[in-house]
Order: C-alpha cells, then sequence, then structure tokens
C-alpha cells in the first residue's frame, strides 16, 4: 500500500514517520504562524496526496503538542478523490501565544479502511439494550 505525495512547493516539507512502526505520518507547517489563545489558523503543508483505493485521511492532533501547547486540530478529513493542498485547521486551547514554526510537526495523518454502506430510510430501528440513552448513560467514569 502506498501514499502518493506531491510536493505542491520547493518549501514543502514531505510527510514523514518518527519510528517505522508509528500509526501517524507527521504533517508540517509550510510557513511560520502565530497562534493567540483561542483562535483558529488554517496551516498550509505544501504537499498534496493521493490515498489507497477504499482509505481515507485523518488529521490528527501531536500528542506533544497538544499537553505542551494546548494545540487541537479540527476537521481533519481527507477523502479518498481529494487532490487540493492538505491544510491543518488548528485551534489554541492554551493560554499563551503558539509560534508555529515553518518546518515544524503540526500533525499527524492516519490512513484508515473505510466502509462505504448503503443508506436506507426505515420508520424503526432495531431495537437495542442502551437504546436512546446517551451522554453519561454509562456512568462518568
Amino acid at each position: 500500500m502506498k501514499i502518493l505525495i506531491k510536493k505542491l512547493t520547493k518549501e514543502a516539507k514531505i510527510p514523514s514517520r518518527a519510528y517505522p512502526d508509528d500509526a501517524g505520518i507527521d504533517l508540517y507547517a509550510l510557513k511560520e504562524v502565530v497562534l493567540e489563545p483561542g483562535k483558529l489558523a488554517t496551516i498550509p503543508t505544501g504537499i498534496a496526496v493521493a490515498l489507497p483505493k477504499g482509505s481515507v485521511g485523518l488529521i490528527w492532533d501531536k500528542s506533544g503538542l497538544a499537553s505542551s501547547f494546548g494545540l487541537k486540530t479540527l476537521g481533519g478529513v481527507i477523502d479518498e478523490g481529494y487532490r487540493g493542498e492538505i491544510k491543518v485547521l488548528v485551534i489554541n486551547l492554551g493560554k499563551e501565544k503558539v509560534v508555529i514554526k515553518k518546518g515544524s510537526k503540526i500533525a499527524q495523518l492516519l490512513v484508515q479502511p473505510i466502509l462505504r454502506p448503503d443508506i436506507e430510510v426505515v420508520e424503526e430501528l432495531p431495537s437495542s439494550l442502551r437504546g436512546e440513552r446517551g451522554f453519561g448513560s454509562s456512568g462518568a467514569s
């Protein structure tokens, strides 16, 4: 299985894994971004991808950026047929300004197989043990 990577600019860094058995492939910031507390930024990577057939790309946080600076990625679904630039939407949930340096790791790309079920509209859903019990119904801890 392969992911095809296209550099859209000479400055773009090719995604990579820190360790061979890492699930995520690190994505790098194409430019420096200053992110104030509570603010969002869309960070370009300068790359485009072609994902393997039957897969989806999910953009996830880097645990170190989340724990050290409060950075959280948002809206990170890359469909198999998308060929545009991969951009990372990040919010600063911390209390301090964060400077994301050009070329630094900003997120990770996880590639997973997907199911494409048919959609069927019904009058009733099959019953289940849980039923309609939602948030907190299985206990707080």
